[in-house]
């Protein structure tokens, strides 16, 4: 998400001064390098070889509400697009803005885990402290993997995860059957930002039991405590199974290069951990929010994350790279151009 940025306050005004490149120039051919994106997702369709990228980074819908866009290549080097897939309804909970929206399937429905904004100002919990937003993971469905993506009819205006919790970037993980989102708490609201697991109940529309925390931020030796704030910041995670059965959990926060990319094992091979931290970061050049994928012609894993981490500028950009896998390690590899 946006490290450092709390005041996502810079978000909301690119939604309003960027104008949507739907409505600026329709579906096109574009490669990654001309986009500004940002906490994008790839979800590759084995049954139509097709790879898929959403994003909601300054995009408004024909509506003029925050919206979450995608782009479809066959090469991963050559994507069209926009399309919107969802816009935020009139009269939704969260007005605000889109964050970090990925895309899975399960069961024959395919879903959008995304973050909700709103600007609606909480009380602060401590002194000269920062307050809180009413800001949450919530889980949309849809019959395509192209949408359009809608709110589950029980519960449309209400994040999935509690509400009383500041969370963001949710994630799909299925283990011995069950499905559960795994998602950051916000450091916004606890200082020292978490990896925490739900379970979902099996249509994904609600969650079942309470939170469980993983790991800190810090609890990382990489992870850097931001010199503002004295806090550290957890973002994006992602789980990945080696081939020898090892379960990593990617995630992003704040090292000596910027935004960085570490992993942490489940010594248990199991969601519930207990977690150790890799020593070494694995991407350190100021990008974040990574996800792993495969290719379809070789099986090759691949990892995509935005760089720099720089909203301000609005010099965000995908970038796609081969991921070698060196027993239960991972190293980055070749970048796709």
């Amino acid at each position: 998400m946006k490290l450092f940025s709390v005041f996502c306050i810079l978000a909301a005004g690119f939604f309003t001064s960027l104008i949507s490149e739907c409505h600026a120039a329709g579906e096109r051919s574009v490669r990654l390098a001309d986009v500004r994106l940002r906490d994008c997702c790839v979800y590759a369709d084995a049954k139509t070889r097709t790879y898929y990228l959403v994003s909601s980074t300054g995009r408004v819908g024909p509506n003029g509400r925050p919206a979450v866009v995608q782009y479809t290549s066959k090469n991963l080097v050559d994507w069209t697009g926009p399309r919107v897939v969802f816009e935020i309804p009139e009269g939704f909970w969260a007005m605000q803005g889109i964050w970090a929206p990925e895309l899975h399937a399960y069961k024959g429905k395919y879903y959008l885990f995304l973050t909700f904004d709103t600007d609606d100002r909480l009380p602060e919990q401590w002194r000269d402290w920062l307050p809180r937003v009413k800001r949450g993971s919530q889980v949309l469905v849809a019959d395509s993997p192209e949408g359009p993506f809608r709110a589950f009819g029980k519960k449309p205006n209400q994040s999935t995860l509690p509400s009383d919790m500041m969370t963001l970037d949710g994630t799909l993980w299925v283990e011995d059957g069950a499905p559960y989102m795994v998602f950051c708490h916000e450091w916004v609201q606890i200082k020292d930002g978490t990896v925490e697991y739900v379970r979902l109940t099996d249509d994904l529309s609600a969650t079942v039991g309470e939170p469980r925390r993983l790991f800190n931020g810090s609890d990382a030796a990489w992870s850097k405590k931001s010199a503002q704030y004295g806090c550290h910041v957890t973002d994006g995670s992602w789980l990945h199974r080696t081939k020898s059965g090892k379960l990593l959990m990617l995630w992003s926060t704040g090292g000596e290069g910027g935004y960085t990319t570490g992993y942490a094992i489940s010594d248990s091979g199991k969601l519930a951990g207990p977690w150790r931290q890799e020593q070494t970061p694995l991407f350190t050049d100021d990008g974040g929010h990574p996800m792993l994928f495969r290719r379809f012609d070789d099986g090759k894993l691949m990892m995509i994350l935005h760089t720099p981490n720089k909203a301000r500028t609005l010099s965000e950009r995908a970038v796609i790279f081969e991921i070698e896998e060196e027993g239960d390690a991972l190293r980055v590899g070749k970048r796709i151009e």
